[in-house]
């Protein structure tokens, strides 16, 4: 089964190629070879060239198909935007019997009005702009689907975790030790809400076996799934597992914790806060994958965050050049917890004078 990746060596799909390749798929990975996270797994061929530059990319598939046959499955990875994708349906016309678009559960109505969300649930996000934009590139899809009988297959990934980062909602996303280090010092971290709502996290090893299990999958065929793991934690468990992999007590967790309620952090940093946080992790995060696992009986999640993010935290020990810190939020997170909890007591100050 020939398999082409456009992508493969970022934090998801680091864990998917190299199980393709354990099944016996010919992969060929589409790259620049910048990827931070992971080398192209030995047994893949690369193809580098700039997706973005669509006619090199168009000649370089072509040469591709050419020498080496049409195929069975693509996987794009690197999408964001519908124009994206109505250019890669144009390209994969005639060369491939699927397109696998990997969109995002983000893109589910937001809030849910039901507290699991299954594929059923429809698509509208209004408070992040990523959101739309992918669940605007799954409808290119659908009609080209329906108009030309486009093989397209639609995925859902929520919060997928993977050795190199520490799936936290208030994290620096570049370097994510940045948190893990003032947890360490004994400095105050922010919580958004109250810590108590439910939120799913996948080892990406886990998505790995749906993903790859719908890659030649007839049953997959213009069709959308969610893969995530039934991992369903609150984001004060999550603290709790990230401080007992780095020798903090539960109790040291929660009294360094600054609880905030979303929207006031969304209106101090709205490019920073509301997209993610009201838009995705302030919300209820739990799925059914019912119709996943009919497609793919051997999806059956076994990992567990509070295992893996010890390997995480191993990784990160095991370099010190990955432990970088983020100087520019811990200032921002700094100066959002001295004005809350200067508003906070200001208004009790205030009570109390009433009284």
């Amino acid at each position: 089964m020939r398999v082409l990746f456009i992508g493969g060596t970022g934090l998801i799909s680091s864990a998917c190629s190299p199980l393709a390749i354990e099944r016996g798929m010919d992969l060929t990975l589409v790259t620049r070879g910048q990827s931070p996270v992971a080398a192209t797994p030995a047994g893949a061929r690369t193809i580098n060239v700039d997706i973005h530059d669509v006619a090199a990319l168009r000649e370089a598939l072509n040469a591709d198909v050419a020498a080496h046959g049409r195929y069975d499955a693509v996987v794009q990875w690197i999408a964001f935007s519908p124009e994206h994708v109505r250019q890669d349906v144009e390209t994969f016309t005639g060369i491939a019997d699927q397109y696998v678009f990997i969109s995002s559960a983000s893109a589910y109505q937001t809030p849910p009005q039901h507290y699991v969300t299954t594929e059923q649930t429809p698509l509208a996000n209004p408070f992040w702009q990523y959101s739309r934009d992918k669940a605007a590139a799954e409808q290119v899809l659908r009609e080209a689907g329906a108009s030309a009988d486009f093989p397209f297959t639609i995925v859902r990934p929520s919060h997928t975790y993977g050795y190199s980062n520490i799936p936290l909602a208030i994290t620096g996303d570049s370097a994510p030790w940045t948190v893990i280090d003032r947890i360490q010092r004994g400095e105050k971290f922010i919580v958004h809400g109250d810590g108590t709502s439910l939120w799913t996290l996948t080892d990406h090893r886990d998505f790995a076996v749906g993903l790859v299990g719908l890659l030649g999958n007839e049953r997959a065929l213009r069709e959308d799934f969610t893969i995530t793991s039934d991992d369903v934690l609150t984001w004060n468990q999550i603290h709790e597992y990230v401080g007992a992999a780095i020798g903090v007590s539960a109790e040291k967790i929660a009294a360094q914790s600054v609880f905030i309620p979303s929207t006031l952090l969304a209106r101090y940093d709205p490019d920073a806060f509301e997209g993610p946080l009201l838009g995705d992790k302030a919300n209820a995060g739990v799925f059914n994958t019912s119709k996943l696992r009919a497609a793919v009986p051997d999806f059956n999640p076994t990992r567990r965050f509070k295992d893996g993010v010890r390997e995480s935290i191993d990784w990160f020990l095991a370099e010190e050049s990955r432990r970088e810190i983020d100087e520019d939020s811990n200032a921002k997170w700094d100066d959002v917890i001295d004005r809350y909890e200067t508003a906070v007591a200001a208004a009790f100050d205030d009570d109390a004078g009433r009284g």
